[in-house]
């Protein structure tokens, strides 16, 4: 919470959940923002965002797609972030790190040849279904620049994150490249100047079949791979490779109810 004041933010949840779920809840995880109860899911269907793929007869019908709404001092929304499937959550630590804000997180500082790194995970502990991001902020050298993604004949900078079982890897987000002009060959391609951000989604395996991978272990361990090729002004030097590692906490998803609400 002092981070989202920070950047300005407040933070209010809504469920379909009953208040006397919710209250329960709130008391035993400690939270410490409003959740809203919306019985009869009014406000969900109203945002369009009632789950359809939840059959009437279910328990559970009436649960929205999951998402996050970040709207301004006008309450008009300045941007979402949706998961395909109920079990998946965003943490608002990785939200905050796609807006590109600073997170209170520590950081390895790594000094790569040509470019000084900065990563971190956003979250310490995950559960089956949460979405957190691997974040590397990186500063090319001076009169350095770094080739991004989309460029002919060089080699963008890429992260490759290992396969494991129970791990999701997803999307990166890159950010918009600048524009060099080189005027020996006439040739202008987009690279990286200046300090920049990448962003890696990653998830905890919510399927059934990554149950047996994740049973019995407290963290996993993750490993990836930065490649990148940097230039300067006279020399483009030798492509790069950077092994990078973080580890993240491992929890059970929390699916007690409060006895004789919905389960």
């Amino acid at each position: 919470m002092p981070q989202l004041r920070r950047e300005g933010l407040g933070l209010v949840a809504v469920s379909y959940d009953p208040v006397a779920v919710l209250a329960d809840f709130s008391a035993r995880r400690g939270i410490t923002f409003p959740l809203l109860s919306d019985q009869g899911s009014v406000v969900i269907r109203q945002y369009g965002l009632l789950n359809t793929t939840v059959a009437e007869s279910s328990a559970t019908y009436g649960i929205p797609y999951p998402g996050t709404f970040i709207a301004d001092a006008n309450a008009v929304v300045t941007s979402r972030f949706f998961e395909a499937a109920y079990q998946e959550r965003n943490t608002m630590t990785s939200v905050l790190v796609k807006r590109g804000a600073k997170v209170d997180v520590a950081g390895t500082k790594i000094n790569a040849p040509h470019l000084t790194l900065t990563t971190y995970l956003t979250d310490g502990v995950a559960a089956p279904g949460t979405h957190f991001s691997a974040v590397i902020d990186a500063a090319p050298a001076s009169r350095v620049h770094v080739y991004a993604p989309g460029v002919a004949g060089y080699k963008p900078i890429a992260i490759t994150v290992q396969p494991q079982a129970g791990l999701v890897v997803r999307g990166s987000q890159f950010p918009r490249a600048g524009d060099y002009f080189f005027k020996p060959l006439n040739e202008h391609v987009p690279v990286y100047q200046k300090p920049f951000r990448i962003v890696q989604d990653l998830e905890i395996d919510p399927s059934q079949e990554a149950a047996a991978a994740l049973t019995g272990r407290s963290e996993m361990t993750i490993s990836a791979t930065l490649d990148y090729q940097a230039c300067d002004d006279n020399v483009c030097f030798t492509p790069q490779s950077v092994p990078l590692t973080w580890t993240i906490g491992l929890r059970a998803l929390d699916r007690e109810r409060v006895r004789g609400q919905r389960p």
